[in-house]
């Protein structure tokens, strides 16, 4: 049915239309109570959602509040060597941040990525910079995505503290000659439960 097949059938002689008849269109457009009920599916979401609740709180109380350094694994990713600190799928009961230390010797770089949710780095041995390629967005029309030609370079040394906004390319490099340095990179995770687990890597670090 269409505004057009409820139009009222007879003409009104006032410039703005009758108001009784504006009224009852009006009305008849606005009222959903026959699509309310409209529909046989059924469903037990609720119940499950409760029982899973209490599923997972039982799950909970057995996860650990501490891991232990042996229990950090290691992984040679695109990004580099990296030991992972806390991750979804180390099953601690952290849920809300993920964790790793990045490691880089003398005159080595990181990969080359980008993704959705800010990250924050401490510097906990040694000195290099970060390549930040910033994202310029623009939704006036359609989503147009670009990133900065040049990117902004940050130094860093012990006990820095580096952050990367949002979708930034970014990448670390150890500029020293005989010093190794170690990150410890820190993201949000509810960023991509929010439906925004966008991560794409651009460059692989070296040997990779």
């Amino acid at each position: 049915m269409t505004m057009h097949d409820e139009w009222p059938s007879h003409s009104c002689k006032s410039a703005q239309g009758c108001t009784g008849c504006w009224g009852t269109l009006m009305t008849r457009i606005l009222d959903e109570r026959d699509f309310a009920h409209v529909g046989n599916r059924a469903a037990s979401l609720r119940v499950e959602d409760i029982a899973a609740s209490q599923e997972f709180r039982k799950m909970y109380e057995a996860l650990p509040n501490v891991v232990g350094a042996e229990d950090m694994p290691w992984e040679r990713s695109p990004d580099g060597l990296i030991k992972h600190l806390v991750h979804h799928k180390m099953n601690t009961r952290e849920r809300c941040v993920e964790a790793y230390m990045q490691f880089l010797k003398p005159g080595e770089r990181s990969g080359k990525h980008r993704h959705m949710w800010e990250e924050v780095l401490f510097c906990v041995e040694g000195s290099g910079y970060d390549l930040h390629w910033d994202l310029n967005f623009d939704c006036l029309d359609a989503f147009e995505w670009q990133w900065a030609a040049q990117p902004k370079k940050f130094t860093w040394e012990r006990g820095d503290f580096i952050y990367v906004p949002p979708f930034s390319i970014h990448q670390h490099f150890n500029d020293h000659a005989t010093s190794q340095a170690r990150l410890i990179v820190i993201s949000n995770r509810m960023v991509k439960e929010m439906g925004f687990d966008w991560f794409d890597q651009i460059e692989n670090a070296p040997g990779f």
